[in-house]
Formats: C-alpha cells, structure tokens, sequence
C-alpha cells in the first residue's frame, strides 16, 4: 500500500475537497458545460467549437483541447449518440484516460529514510508544500526532518525552520550562502543516526543561471544517492496553478535540469484555470501527485484523477 493511500482519510473527503478547492473553476468552465450539455441542442460543429473554446479558457492547453474535442467526436459517431447529455459520460471518460499509466502515490524506501528533493521556481509555495507534507507525515506518526538546502533565497532558510515549528519537525540549517549539498548530507546523516523516517530537502528556486542550477541539483541527487540506496525517492517538481500555461514552461525548464519524478500543483483553488492539471500531465508525461487545494496546514492532498475530473465538470451549484 502506498503512502498516501495509508495517509488519507476516504475518497469521499477528498472527493469533497477537490469540489470546494475547484470552486472557480467550476463557475468559468462548469457553468459552459452546464449550458452545452445539460440544455438540450445539438451536437453539431457550433457545440464542438465551444466546447473546445471552454477547455482552453480553462488552460486544459490548446492541443490538448482539440485533442479532446476530436475524440469525443469520434465517440459520438461511434456510439450513435446523438443529445449532448450523453456525450457527458464520454468527456468525463476521455479525460480521465489523460492521467493513466504513471504511478501517482509518493514512493518510499525499503529502508528508511525515505529522501524527497523539491524543487521549482521562487514563489510557486514551495517551502509551503514543504511544511504541510512534514505535517501530514508526523500526525501520521512518522519522524521527519527537514533539509534547508535553498540557501540563496533571503529568508528561505527562516521560512522553513518556521514551518518546522508549526509542524513540531525538526530543521537542518546552515548559514545563508551554504553548499546546499551540504545541507542534504548533514540531514540525511542525522536521519539515519537518529532514526527519522522521512527526509524532505527545499533547494534553490532560482532559474537565471540553469548551469550553475543544474550543478547545484545534480550535487544533491548525487549526495542523497550516494548516502542512501535509491534516493532521492522523489524529485517532485512544484508549480503554481494560477501562473497557467506560464507554469509548463517552468516544468519543461527545470525537466531539464532536475530530472523530475512527478508534480505538486499548488494553489489550484486560486483559479479559475484549474485544468491546467490535464494540460501538465498530456504535456509532461510526469504524474500530478500532490495538489493544494488551499491555504490551511492540511489542505495539502494526493492527487485522485477521478476526484478532480468530477469536480472540473460538475456545474456551479444552480445550474441547470
């Protein structure tokens, strides 16, 4: 059983935080929906055109959104279906084939501790994220240590010792301006002598200068690799939702240079473009895994496709 699996609560909770966290998305693009597929017409070339303009008004991507429009097409011809309300079930279907194949549970190691590396661009809330998976982990009853190895960022080092202790987890910290490989070795060190389950390591944001980044990036993978058969576990890459298309340009720089496992989508409850989802993982080819669905310590949540499909269709509350 994976992590989150033994983590979460029920799929009925986080089935009802994805509702409440996609709440702005849900009134942009549920409402078109509501109004092409629940209100009769047909579906001729009109209804296709504005389907695939809700999409893209919802940053589902321009590509990925003619693709939809294209195969749903195909599906009704198929299936002879020839309302709009029983196209729905179709859409939903298409949509979730996007997230299969690729595991979506955090990976763990056979022994611990279990390292994960994040990394991203200044201000996506990564820090943030942080914080609130070493608080799932240790309500959970897991030890947790935390690695401060963005060190060039002012305040980076202070903002996570502070998420430390909103936590109760302890943090690893050098003085601003350290190797940040360092940083990691040192916590990784304390973790396997004092026997922390889990080792969670914030890096550098920074994108002006990709060699020196990649270096820094590649010191630490090699360092935790080194120290720890397998690791680092994780390389989850942290992008903003709110940032839309802005946000895959991000993810396709630091691919490069980080060799990212899988994606924590943060601040998808900020916007009214929250198909952005579909559109990191048709693109990316790398699996969402986490999401923030809000600005509280535990509003942190595994990614579930079916959840978050359902809760991207599904109108506003009063429509028809």
């Amino acid at each position: 059983m994976g992590l989150f699996r033994r983590l979460k609560a029920s799929l009925e909770t986080i089935g009802r935080s994805f509702h409440d966290g996609l709440a702005k998305t849900r009134q942009a693009l549920g409402g078109r929906l509501a109004g092409l597929f629940r209100r009769g017409g047909k579906l001729d070339d009109a209804f296709y055109e504005e389907l695939e303009e809700a999409l893209i008004a919802a940053d589902v991507g321009v590509e990925t959104a003619m693709a939809l429009v294209d195969e749903l097409r195909e599906a009704v011809r198929r299936e002879k279906i020839a309302d709009p309300p029983a196209a729905w079930p179709l859409l939903e279907a298409l949509l979730l084939k996007r997230f299969a194949g690729g595991a979506v549970d955090l990976a763990t190691a056979e022994a611990p501790p279990t390292v994960y590396v994040f990394v991203g661009v200044n201000g996506v809330g990564k820090t943030t994220t942080i914080g609130k998976l070493a608080h799932r982990l240790a309500q959970a009853g897991h030890r947790v240590l935390l690695a401060a190895g963005d060190t060039f960022r002012a305040g980076a080092i202070e903002q996570l010792q502070i998420w430390g202790e909103r936590s109760g987890v302890p943090v690893v910290a050098k003085a601003p301006g350290s190797d940040p490989a360092a940083v990691v070795y040192e916590a990784i060190q304390k973790a396997k002598a004092e026997g922390f389950e889990f080792v969670l390591c914030d890096t550098a944001g920074r994108l002006q200068n990709k060699v020196n980044l990649m270096n820094e990036l590649n010191k630490i993978v090699r360092v935790a690799g080194r120290e720890v058969p397998g690791a680092p576990h994780e390389v989850l890459l942290v992008l903003d939702a709110t940032t839309g298309q802005n946000a895959l340009l991000q993810a396709k720089a630091f691919r490069e240079v980080a060799g990212a496992s899988g994606i924590v989508l943060t601040k998808l409850d900020g916007t009214a473009k929250g198909g952005v989802a579909v559109a990191v993982r048709e693109q990316l080819g790398l699996p969402v895994k986490l999401v923030g669905l809000g600005e509280g310590i535990d509003d942190l949540q595994p990614f579930e496709a079916e959840a978050y499909v359902r809760a991207l269709l599904s109108p506003p509350e009063g429509a028809a």
